[in-house]
């Protein structure tokens, strides 16, 4: 495939994601259709299946780059000269700013889980936002051995369960406060 092939059809790849990405989020994925997504994209039909399988493939790859997305802004927070407390607390504060972009607690916590199940909608998380905090809950907690994953697992569904609220309209410091309030708990809990 020609270079100028392979930028065609990345780029075709883009629209329809961006397409897909803006009808989740303005009708949610039962009430988008795929005739909806294709004619937004400017695309052919056949060209949404030459990339995808299906609308729910579609939405998985939305969905698995909004969390990348959420990850690496996460990374670029935390990748200074920090105290494992500060990256943590860092993080968690690019975690609420890259879920402030429209619709994206929309997309991975409210239609995620609903969509592709919560083991799917989880393995994605794992691989992303979960895994810096893991990588991070690491570094803070050297002694956590076996309780650091159930840890980070908990930890993240709070951040989730936060980031919620947050789009609720609810107090965002209030939820920083208590998060390194939960972090501070758990460093004298663990080095007793």
């Amino acid at each position: 495939m020609s270079r100028s092939n392979r930028e065609r059809t990345e780029q075709t790849k883009q629209a329809l994601l961006d397409a897909a990405r803006r009808l989740f989020v303005e009708k949610g994925y039962g009430d988008t259709a795929t005739p909806d997504i294709v004619a937004a994209a400017g695309v052919t039909r056949g060209a949404l299946y030459h990339h995808f399988e299906d609308k729910k493939a579609l939405f998985r790859a939305v969905v698995e780059r909004e969390a990348a997305a959420v990850a690496e802004a996460i990374e670029a927070r935390t990748s200074g000269d920090l105290t494992p407390r500060q990256a943590l607390l860092e993080g968690g504060s690019a975690y609420f700013d890259a879920l402030a972009q429209e619709g994206r607690t929309k997309l991975l916590l409210l239609e995620a889980p609903a969509v592709l199940g919560l083991r799917d909608a989880g393995v994605i998380d794992e691989e992303n936002a979960e895994a810096t905090l893991q990588r991070g809950l690491e570094a803070y907690l050297p002694g956590g051995g076996p309780v650091l994953q159930p840890i980070a697992r908990l930890l993240s569904a709070a951040f989730d369960r936060a980031a919620i609220a947050i789009a609720a309209g609810e107090e965002r410091s209030e939820y920083e406060q208590a998060i390194a309030a939960l972090l501070d708990g758990l460093s004298y809990n663990l080095s007793r």
